[in-house]
Formats: structure tokens, sequence, C-alpha cells
């Protein structure tokens, strides 16, 4: 069981990141929980990364959040699977950009569904969940009480 010193640390990253996120291998989803302003940090980020040359190469990659099981990388196609969410760069600004005007325009607590927008195929969806305000999505995360 981790310490009362590292929970608070484990908060207080969920709470600088914005949002909060798992993934449902039962559903076959990734779950990511956030304000407004914070899954469209999200998007800005993968925004970031789909422009920097350094993420040009296939499995190049970031991780987000405390745990940093979501990894979001460049591959020679778009697809999300239990480990990452990935594809050619050109695709992730067409995500990013498409989870921005998503979140721009979505109603609390509606889910955002993206696998049809970024990879059909794709065995895992993506789904973006707008918060009310206020949402401290540390709360989110049983591990860290």
């Amino acid at each position: 069981m981790p310490s009362e010193k590292v929970n608070e640390a484990t908060r207080s990253e969920w709470r600088e990141l914005g949002f909060y996120y798992d993934r449902d291998d039962s559903l076959k989803c990734w779950r990511i929980f956030g304000t407004r302003e914070g899954l469209l940090s999200l998007a800005q980020s993968i925004r970031e990364y789909a422009a920097a040359p350094s993420s040009q190469k296939v499995s190049e990659h970031i991780h987000f959040g405390p745990y940093m099981y979501l990894e979001v990388g460049t591959w020679t196609h778009p697809e999300i699977t239990d480990h990452w969410i990935a594809g050619p760069v050109e695709a992730l600004a067409l995500l990013s950009e498409a989870m921005a005007a998503a979140v721009e325009s979505a109603e609390p607590s509606a889910p955002i569904h993206l696998r049809q927008v970024f990879a059909p195929g794709a065995p895992y969806e993506l789904t973006l969940t707008v918060e009310p305000s206020p949402y401290d999505p540390a709360r989110a995360d049983p591990g860290c009480w």
C-alpha cells in the first residue's frame, strides 16, 4: 500500500494533468474524463507531439499520467489497442483536431467516441467525457485514496 506522501503526489499529478483515464479491457475502451480545459490540453499535447520532428520515427511515443500507461505514439497506421493510441503523425494531428472540436461542442457527461474518426477497425474504442466543473481527476482514481 502506497504511503500518504506517494498518494498525495499521485493526486497532484492527476490534477496537473487535468484529466483522468483508465482502460477497460472487458469493454475494450480507453476512457478519459476531464474538464473541457483538461481534455483540450490533452488534444494540444497530441498536436504538439505530432508536430515535433522527433516524433516522425515509427515507435516514438509519449506517456501521460501518474502511472504512465496511456501512451500515444507514431505507427504505420492508425490504431487504438490495449497498448496505445498510435498512427502516422498526420493522423495523430487530425485526431487532436477532432478531439478539440468534439470537446468544444460536447455537453457535459455525454461521451465522445473517437474510434470511427481515427481508427475504425481498431480493437479498442477511445471515449472522452467532459465532466462538469468543478471536476477533480484525482477523485476518480481509487488507488490514491
